[in-house]
């Protein structure tokens, strides 16, 4: 046995008694320290950065031995606790958007009902939650943090796996609900037993861990999800700190990867009340997914982009948290960035609509050819010694927060063609199934965390979403907070939330022979078939 010292800037430190032979990451899991790791510990991000004894090293390659030892743990390592920046509704622009959503769907008159309802939109990233009279509509009160789900991966796959270890279900159900939902609740209320009634939105693997059920069937064909849709619990039953008696909803599933978040948010979206015309609803969290239809129909899909557009895959990538470059322009001559900071300090890393950004800049200005390849040279563009990869660098180590670089290597724009790729494909793969093109879109409804900061121009120049007139864009901000508020209110807002979640037809990507083929055509800037792309130059 050791004695393991965590040590923080902000906090007291945290000491525990660790076996010889364990990693730093599983200690400090253990100690409820947070710390990073969006490849839950397999050492491929090299996220988990601490710094023992004065030097920097990986939490999930580092043993312990016989020897006591401290820790330093980065502030940067624990900011997707509190520090994230959320689709959530606390500033005006997405509180503007979420009134107007809900003005929208007025035609689901509020129940007769008093008391405190609790409405949650449970992302695989970010937690958000709102407390709502339910006699007169009004928010009383909102907030939002991190996943506490994130120190187990960055993705659901990650937790389905973690969840399948001895033990593993409990530790996830309780990072979501000890450690993230009931932190929101008794920060937004002193009296949580008044709550008398909630709505939970998550996508599929969210929705089975929060309903403490095994969702390891996701994964594995024939890819089917334990339950769908469930009948209310009573909070009792799932250890949440309001009135015991409450009921609680989970908004149903569709698919493996299309769940909860996605029957609420097109709910929100009105895609269901379009009489003419087709519109694309995408929700880009950590993981992609897409609706396409109107009335009549609609289809719906998922896939896997999220890791690198929120920096999981990316060397210098990075949560949208303070530190983290979100907007950048590059000028044409000089190759010279201009770029914005969450929180306007010193830039940490990137996240994904400054990777975004970046990537279309560098493109734009012929940094980079189709293929991603770095094809200048320059002060900005280094080479690696050990293999010759070259970076574009966007902040030298002076000018850091961390004293090291912030770059875009060609590995990295390798995994984000394939990131933004996965996503063109799927819209495509989906179309396709009906015998349509991009052209039957009239409408682009873009929600979620990544979507609040993407440049639609960026996004059309990498080939991440069809070139259609910019003006058929739309943010709609966070429709699974939305969708579940107006399920709080109104029964029949439930009901028609189930009849949407009959109508949807879902498309396995996974099991789908065409999809491979859409993929591969998308992995280049911004198509192999620049007849898709008329616009970009």
């Amino acid at each position: 046995m050791a004695n393991i010292t965590f040590t923080f800037s902000n906090q007291p430190p945290v000491t525990i008694a660790a076996l010889i032979g364990e990693t730093l990451l599983d200690v400090a899991r253990k100690a409820n320290v947070a710390i990073d790791a969006p490849c839950n510990g397999n050492g491929s991000c090299k996220k988990c950065k601490v710094n023992l004894n004065g030097a920097e090293v990986l939490a999930c390659q580092t043993k312990v031995t016989d020897e006591d030892i401290s820790v330093a743990i980065p502030d940067i390592a624990s900011a997707y606790q509190s520090r994230m920046k959320t689709a959530d509704l606390s500033d005006e622009r997405e509180l503007s958007i979420f009134r107007t959503i809900q003005d929208s769907l007025s035609e689901f008159d509020k129940d007769q009902t008093s008391g405190i309802g609790l409405a949650v939109d449970i992302g695989t990233t970010t937690v958000a939650a709102a407390l709502v009279d339910l006699r007169t509509g009004e928010v009383i009160s909102k907030a939002s943090a991190g996943n506490a789900q994130i120190r187990y991966g960055a993705d659901v796959i990650h937790r389905i796996v973690e969840a399948g270890k001895p033990g593993g279900l409990k530790l996830l159900n309780d990072a979501i609900v000890s450690e993230t939902i009931t932190p929101l609740i008794n920060a937004m209320s002193s009296t949580p037993e008044r709550i008398v009634r909630a709505v939970i939105a998550g996508n599929t693997t969210m929705n089975h861990i929060f309903a403490n059920v095994p969702p390891d069937t996701i994964r594995l064909e024939p890819y089917e999800p334990v339950f769908y849709e469930h009948a209310p619990f009573k909070a009792s039953e799932l250890g949440l700190p309001i009135n015991p008696d409450a009921d609680v909803l989970l908004a149903p599933n569709v698919g493996s990867y299309v769940g909860g978040d996605i029957t609420a948010g097109t709910l929100a979206s009105l895609l269901w009340k379009r009489e003419s015309g087709y519109a694309l609803f995408a929700d880009f969290g950590t993981n992609g997914e897409l609706v396409f239809g109107n009335n009549e129909f609609m289809f719906t899909c998922a896939c896997s982009a999220g890791p690198a557009l929120e920096g999981g895959d990316m060397s210098c990538g990075m949560r949208a948290a303070d530190g983290a470059i979100e907007a950048c322009t590059i000028d044409a001559d000089t190759f010279e960035p201009t770029f914005t900071v969450i929180g306007g300090g010193k830039p940490v890393g990137i996240c994904g609509s400054g990777i975004i950004d970046s990537v279309a800049e560098m493109f734009r200005t012929g940094i980079i050819d189709p293929k991603g390849k770095i094809a200048v040279s320059g002060e900005r563009v280094k080479v690696s010694e050990a293999d010759g990869v070259k970076s574009y660098v966007l902040a030298f180590g002076k000018d850091t927060a961390t004293g090291h670089d912030v770059e875009i290597s060609e590995i990295d724009l390798d995994n984000f063609i394939r990131a933004k790729g996965a996503i063109f494909s799927a819209i495509r793969t989906m179309l396709n199934a009906i015998d349509f093109t991009v052209d039957a879109i009239e409408e682009v409804l873009v929600a979620g965390g990544i979507g609040s900061g993407i440049n639609f121009d960026n996004a059309v120049r990498i080939g991440m979403l069809p070139d259609v007139d910019r003006s058929l864009f739309r943010y709609v901000g966070n429709t699974s907070l939305a969708g579940a508020y107006a399920m709080l209110l109104s029964d029949s807002a439930c009901e028609k939330v189930e009849e949407i979640k009959q109508n949807m037809t879902y498309i396995e990507l996974s099991s789908d022979p065409k999809y491979m083929d859409e993929f591969v055509a998308a992995c280049f800037l911004p198509h192999t078939d620049a007849n898709l792309f008329p616009s970009v130059s």
